[in-house]
């Protein structure tokens, strides 16, 4: 495989919001996974446990999405302020029928994000919802002068406003956020959104409820009626081996066709980016409004004898590569795509972490997060060359580094890829892997290190050209010299 990389070529930004993350009250992602109180033998820090802390500040995580999902449309958020111990309880209806306690709320969301140093991705409540509650939760988080809800939020203990970045108008208005046609939605949005207000000095980017997957005419009837009142329009899509959502394969013990047919579902998402794009462009062309695929990855069937409702499923390099297939796709739509958020960050679907008690294991697709992060915020670097099967590939370059990562996801051949570049030469600064043996590799509490990132020496740097010997089930990231 030859590839050449046009690195003096102008490309776009790929955004670091690409590599969002997804915490939703769902199983034991944010009870457990982030949120163990401060009574826990578990070292935390204001309830927060800092093993996934410290774990997430290493992959440079740039936003969370929070409190959903579909639980974010049954949400309201006064039940979460105040003295933990005066909180009401919640049923979520969504996600197993449990009793919440609400312990978890705007202010302990807001510590998260401090102690992440990342940016805030809040998702309103239009399904079951006000206007007013809405607005009031704007208001509570970001005003910073004297008005009833920022004098709420003092009297809660935080004397400063938030900064929130991105807003989220509803979720899955099509489906579990009230089951609403396009056009009903559409002016549902156009007056919710008026009352997202700035109240402080930062702007929030304000986001549409988009489709779900292939929905064209969604996006259509969006963009014609409400997108200069938008800045961004979302999309989900979850890949699944099967194509029967009612038995969706297993996560680790798999059949070789359902490596492939994930694998290939998972680059479906070209093609939906691609056609919502084309939508978007008629209404659209100077792509102010972004694309924000803010629900992405694997879904399988839950793991035997955890709760079905808790979504909770190991993670196999088989993941890996489907993170890496995708993060690639993103990259090339960069353009139009300004942030994408994985489902979800610890205990649930394609998960960054898992965690069982006081123990935390890093899954094969936090080592494909942590391979990739030096793309965030850099430019796309263009090429062309032959095509080769099961290989993918994507390059950037930041800082005077050029970083070119690579994916092979067949499962037992070995590929040779040729990088070359019309001008200077490839000195390498960093080269690191992640492969396995088996395509079921996984890690657990017992073997945390089963899947890990290691040192890659598999090239040859010969004059202006960088010759990869990739073997199968893997993703590399080579660091050179820009020069």
């Amino acid at each position: 495989m030859q590839v050449n990389l046009l690195v003096d070529k102008q490309g776009p930004t790929i955004s670091k919001y690409i590599y969002g993350q997804f915490a939703e009250h769902l199983g034991r992602c944010i009870y457990e996974g982030v949120w163990i109180g401060t009574d826990s033998d578990i070292p935390n820090e204001n309830g927060i446990r800092k093993d996934v802390v410290n774990a997430l500040k290493e992959i440079q995580i740039p936003v969370v999405r929070w409190p959903g999902g579909c639980f974010a449309d049954e949400y309201h958020w006064k039940d979460g302020i105040g003295p933990i111990e005066n909180r009401s309880t919640i049923v979520n209806t969504h996600w197993g029928g449990v009793t919440e306690n609400n312990h978890f709320g705007t202010h302990e969301f807001f510590e998260l994000i401090r102690q992440l140093d990342c940016e805030a991705y809040i998702n309103g409540n239009v399904g079951s919802g006000t206007v007013q509650e809405m607005q009031e939760w704007v208001e509570y988080m970001t005003m910073n002068g004297e008005s009833p809800m920022a004098n709420l939020r003092r009297q809660n203990g935080q004397e400063e406003a938030w900064k929130v970045a991105f807003f989220g108008v509803g979720n899955e208005s099509w489906g579990c956020g009230g089951n609403m046609r396009p056009e009903y939605y559409a002016d549902l949005y156009r007056r919710y959104q008026t009352y997202v207000r700035k109240y402080g000095e930062h702007n929030i980017y304000k986001i549409a409820c988009g489709a779900n997957v292939d929905d064209y005419n969604w996006t259509e009837v969006l963009m014609k009626n409400a997108a200069r009142f938008m800045d961004g329009i979302s999309l989900h899509h979850y890949s699944i081996p099967t194509r029967v959502w009612q038995d969706k394969g297993d996560a680790v013990n798999f059949p070789e066709e359902q490596w492939y047919s994930v694998l290939e579902h998972a680059q479906y998402m070209d093609e939906l980016i691609t056609k919502h794009s084309t939508i978007m462009d008629k209404y659209d062309p100077e792509k102010r409004v972004g694309l924000i695929v803010d629900e992405w990855g694997a879904w399988y069937n839950v793991e035997p004898g955890t709760n079905p409702g808790f979504l909770y499923q190991q993670n196999t390099i088989r993941d890996a590569m489907l993170a890496a297939i995708t993060l690639n796709i993103f990259h090339k739509h960069a353009d139009r795509v300004h942030m994408a958020n994985i489902a979800q960050m610890v205990n649930v679907l394609q998960a960054m972490l898992l965690t069982e008690g006081e123990k935390m294991i890093k899954t094969p697709t936090y080592h494909v997060f942590d391979l990739y992060k030096h793309h965030q915020d850099a430019e796309l670097v263009d090429s062309y060359g032959d095509e080769s099967n099961h290989v993918t590939y994507t390059a950037s370059k930041k800082d005077g580094k050029l970083t070119v990562s690579l994916c092979n996801y067949d499962l037992t051949e070995t590929r040779e890829i040729t990088l070359s570049r019309e001008k200077g030469e490839f000195e390498i600064v960093e080269a690191e892997y992640i492969t396995a043996d088996t395509m079921n590799a996984h890690n657990t509490f017992e073997e945390p290190e089963a899947v890990a990132k290691k040192e890659f020496t598999s090239y040859i740097v010969e004059k202006g050209t960088l010759k990869v010997t990739l073997p199968p089930m893997s993703v590399a990231s080579i660091i050179t010299k820009e020069n």
